[in-house]
């Protein structure tokens, strides 16, 4: 296996979102590599039209999205939960220079969680981004991801405001730790 994803690896509310990143013209993704994100960074990565650009630090991911911004682009930020904490001081700058910032975030630490080290920031996650001015939007179910995230981008990108959608760990997927690696 060359560590290329199948079409099967790929869910369907993942495409779901890639359609509406198209559809939305954005240009950029940032991302820390993040399970819960494999799929739709897969199809970015391979969409001619867009940018997939790792990140180190999440934070980073706002720092890129404002400067693509600058430069009449749009982008989104792709992260998990636990990258929450690492953002607080950056997004500063999104409330001081009001550009638009969306940012999908995977949950861990909810619902099935094995790792004890991923429940404190998920229960912190969305707190802390409404004590720094985000909007938030949470999804449980795979119905309610298109929408949800098309309107996240509305949002954003109408009154240049940082919305999070925040993707239940029930709608990801269980993590299971298994011998010699894991979630």
């Amino acid at each position: 296996m060359d560590g290329r994803l199948s079409d099967l690896d790929i869910k369907p509310w993942q495409r779901q979102i890639h359609e509406i990143f198209q559809a939305a013209a954005l240009r950029h993704v940032a991302y820390v590599p993040d399970a819960g994100h494999k799929g739709l960074i897969a199809l970015v990565q391979g969409d001619q039209a867009m940018t997939a650009s790792p990140m180190t630090s999440e934070e980073e991911g706002i720092a890129l999205l404002a400067g693509a911004w600058l430069g009449g682009d749009k982008g989104v930020l792709l992260m998990q939960s636990s990258g929450v904490g690492n953002c607080i001081n950056m997004l500063a700058l999104q409330q001081t220079c009001r550009f638009p910032l969306v940012m999908l975030i995977t949950m861990r630490g909810e619902w099935g969680e094995f790792n004890p080290w991923q429940v404190p920031m998920s229960r912190g996650a969305q707190p802390a981004l409404e004590a720094m001015g985000s909007l938030i939007y949470r999804v449980e179910e795979e119905g309610a991801v298109a929408d949800t995230v098309a309107a996240a981008l509305d949002l954003a990108y109408g009154s240049d405001q940082a919305v999070a959608v925040l993707l239940a760990q029930k709608l990801i997927g269980r993590k299971v730790w298994t011998k010699g690696g894991g979630g």
